[in-house]
């Protein structure tokens, strides 16, 4: 026996806990939470209001509520999947009824002290359900149809709730999500073969339906994939946001203009610089070398999770640890592909980085529940 394996068996349960907490996967979210800091001070001109400070205290609060997570055993992360699950759908419905609306979208309930986005409270609540649910149904019942319908049941219901405020990017991002969990799990790959094809019928149909009675999409979703076809169509309109976005992207070069010296988010010609388009920020910057390190940061967390999750034997730990992983990989991989004109604008916020405080406090809760399961594992 190891030295430190012996003062973690002799030391009492709670600090025993602290000490098997996976530190380098800590460190590294402060990390990336620092560069955000960093940004949003930078946009507000060299002020900690009105971003900066809100945003640091909303991750001191967030990291608290990682600790607190990460110290309750995981078997009660597991029987609370359900609830969890069950208190998201009854938001996304009261949101339907009580939301408050902006920028042309009803998306959040007003607590007083905070606005609550019930969409991010779902992207982790859908991911600890479909874990528990596999978790629970014996491996060979994976991929008989009657068993795989209860989930693909879980995924649709709030995607569609989610739609109708409408926002598209979320729902798209529950899918891909609930898919990867149903992937993780083992379910047959012909039945995402059928899924891929119905997938090419219904992008078909949502073209086909542009300017009739039965419009699938709304209109400026429909202006945004336009937009993402041909910027330049419009670029003073529907490209503006984006052709803004790749001037920033490119004036920034390899090492960038320096800290505070972006003329595009200085001179107010970057939209939404705070939130969905802070990476523009940072590349214009700090360059190719911080978006690089920035990347970097983000994959390291991914190994951490992914290393952690696969060392678990609890099958529904490792489900969860994975499904979070990838969750995380869709948030930043989809607002990095958006902001570069790889992918349509659809209002995705870059993770620990752009202003927000439901999306900041509802990730770190996640990364408490991989802490969770790396804590209560067996050893």
């Amino acid at each position: 026996m190891s030295y430190l394996e012996y003062t973690v068996k002799t030391t009492p349960t709670g600090v025993r806990k602290v000490l098997c907490l996976n530190w380098p996967l800590a460190l590294l979210l402060a990390a990336v939470a620092a560069i955000g800091f960093l940004m949003l001070y930078s946009v507000a001109g060299g002020s900690f209001s009105p971003w900066a400070e809100p945003q640091m205290k909303r991750f001191g609060a967030g990291f608290v509520l990682m600790f607190i997570v990460a110290m309750i055993p995981i078997w009660f992360w597991r029987n609370m999947s359900g609830p969890a699950y069950l208190v998201s759908v009854l938001l996304l419905v009261a949101v339907e009824f009580f939301g408050t609306t902006g920028m042309g979208a009803q998306r959040w309930i007003d607590l007083g002290v905070m606005r609550l986005q019930p969409s991010e409270l779902m992207k982790v609540a859908l991911v600890m359900a479909l874990a528990a649910y596999y978790d629970w149904l014996p491996a060979h019942r994976t991929s008989h149809p009657l068993w795989v319908l209860v989930p693909v049941a879980l995924i649709l219901l709030p995607t569609f709730l989610v739609l109708r405020q409408p926002d598209l990017g979320t729902s798209m991002l529950l899918l891909a999500a609930g898919g990867m969990m149903m992937f993780l799990a083992g379910v047959h790959w012909g039945y995402f073969a059928a899924v891929a094809a119905a997938g090419i019928g219904l992008v078909t149909a949502v073209f086909q339906s542009r300017g009739t009675e039965w419009q699938l999409l709304k209109d400026y979703q429909y202006r945004r994939i336009d937009t993402f076809l041909d910027p330049a169509s419009d670029p003073l309109g529907a490209g503006y946001h984006i052709t803004q976005s790749k001037i920033a992207l490119g004036s920034g070069g390899w090492t960038g203009r320096g800290f505070m010296q972006g003329t595009q988010s200085r001179l107010n010609f970057l939209p939404e610089k705070h939130t969905d388009f802070i990476f523009t920020t940072l590349a214009e910057e700090f360059g190719f070398v911080g978006a690089v390190s920035l990347l970097g940061l983000y994959a390291l967390v991914i190994v951490f999770c992914v290393t952690s999750a696969l060392a678990n034997r609890d099958r529904f730990s490792m489900l969860l640890g994975l499904g979070i992983a990838m969750t995380f990989f869709l948030f930043f991989a989809v607002n990095m592909s958006m902001v570069m004109g790889l992918a349509p604008v659809v209002g995705v916020p870059l993770p620990l980085v752009s202003y927000g405080g439901s999306a900041m406090l509802v990730l770190m809760a996640a990364f408490g529940l991989v802490q969770s399961a790396h804590v209560h594992r067996p050893r």
